[in-house]
């Protein structure tokens, strides 16, 4: 057990497995619900039946994510982290096992029940880990890590797909969950939980509601939001202008990349005193809510313009946004924090593009497009408000 700070070759010892574990989350959520749209071995026959099976990972997660958070906060971040990659490495083998219709609904619950338990616990842990003057960087790396899950995500899973079906996708998910589940239990040291006062459901929602949650979590919630929108409405736009699946495939592959290299940079700046929470999280609000209005222009331009400018707001936002959430939050009560601020994000990563495929409905695209980016405008109105959290610089 942790009873006093960990050296710093121990710190990153114990951090690879939980990149590890953001990797496998994200592998885990976008590699198959990228490929299920043209497989029809398992009655995925219409859209209906792709919705719900894309829907049933995420709905898994926006309900069991802050119980999970507050169940580590009462044991300790190492088992839940360890039964959560435990139970991701069994649903996925029930696929492997018994595929069929059924059994790929099954599986695909028990995946996103799983990755609602170790996702918040290795945040949780990110933050108990590291000292305060390195969480910036630690939740920097942590988010590249997790990016390249969801950028690698549909082009393993599609490979995989092709060559073996999704069975050979599902044990492939099996094996990553399984090794990073061992990989955990020897190298991340247990973290024990911290005595608690007894805390009401007003006391709960009174931390919520207190801006030095709100602000960060609907920052968070705003770019989970821009990012899924970019994913699936840009190559839209660029098919509508006439761009052929190489230009629209590299739009989002920029999109994730720039996101991807933009968070340890941030995160070591922020440690280093060279950027505070509040200034980036208006800024990343900013250059967000100005990539969404370059999706309005016409032809490639704008699709590679709003794709880079949406990559490098949401990398600035994302550690910006967990490190401000663990400097606010008292250490016995980080796995709850984590865990509701993923509900926030999950929250966005829906409502986001069922909000610009409402307006697009009612009007264009364009519009949708325009609407977002007013409200994550007004969301930088909200960052003003959180408290200044940030650490003092690495010596």
């Amino acid at each position: 057990m942790i009873r006093q700070p960990l050296s710093p070759a121990a710190t990153k010892r114990a951090m690879w497995p939980l990149y590890a574990a953001g990797f496998t989350t994200a592998f885990g959520a976008h590699g198959i619900a990228a490929n299920l749209g043209g497989f029809s071995e398992d009655a995925v026959t219409s859209l209906l039946v792709l919705g719900g099976l894309l829907a049933l990972y995420d709905g898994a997660e926006v309900v069991l994510k802050p119980i999970f958070g507050s169940l580590a906060d009462r044991i300790g971040g190492k088992p839940v982290l360890l039964g959560g990659l435990i139970t991701f490495a069994a649903a996925s083998a029930l696929y492997v096992i018994a595929a069929g219709p059924e059994w790929l609904w099954a599986a695909r619950f028990g995946q996103g029940a799983a990755a609602s338990a170790f996702s918040p616990a290795a945040s949780a842990m990110v933050a108990r880990i590291n000292p305060a003057a390195g969480r910036g960087r630690a939740f920097g790396s942590y988010g590249f890590f997790k990016s390249i899950g969801y950028t690698l995500g549909p082009l393993l899973g599609g490979v995989l797909v092709w060559g073996g079906g999704m069975r050979l996708l599902f044990a492939a998910m099996a094996l990553c969950a399984a090794v990073v589940a061992v990989w955990a239990a020897v190298a991340v040291p247990a973290v024990p939980p911290l005595p608690r006062e007894r805390q009401t459901l007003a006391d709960l929602a009174r931390r919520v509601a207190d801006r030095s949650f709100l602000g960060p979590t609907a920052s968070l919630a705003a770019a989970t939001a821009a990012l899924s929108v970019g994913v699936g409405f840009l190559p839209v736009t660029g098919a509508a202008a006439g761009l052929g699946t190489i230009a629209t495939g590299t739009a989002v592959s920029v999109l994730a990349a720039t996101a991807a290299v933009v968070q340890p940079r941030v995160g070591r700046a922020l440690d280093e005193g060279r950027l505070t929470t509040r200034t980036g999280l208006i800024t990343g609000l900013l250059i967000t809510a100005v990539g969404l209005a370059a999706a309005m222009l016409h032809g490639l331009a704008g699709v590679l313009v709003a794709a880079a400018l949406i990559g490098a707001g949401t990398g600035l936002i994302t550690p910006l946004g967990f490190a401000a959430l663990a400097a606010a939050t008292p250490e016995e009560r980080m796995g709850q924090t984590m865990g509701s601020a993923e509900l926030g994000r999950e929250l966005g990563d829906a409502g986001g593009p069922l909000l610009v495929a409402g307006v697009a409905t009612l009007a264009t695209l364009p519009h949708g497009y325009a609407t977002l980016a007013a409200l994550l405008a007004t969301s930088a109105l909200l960052a003003l408000l959180t408290p200044h959290h940030n650490p003092p610089p690495q010596t």
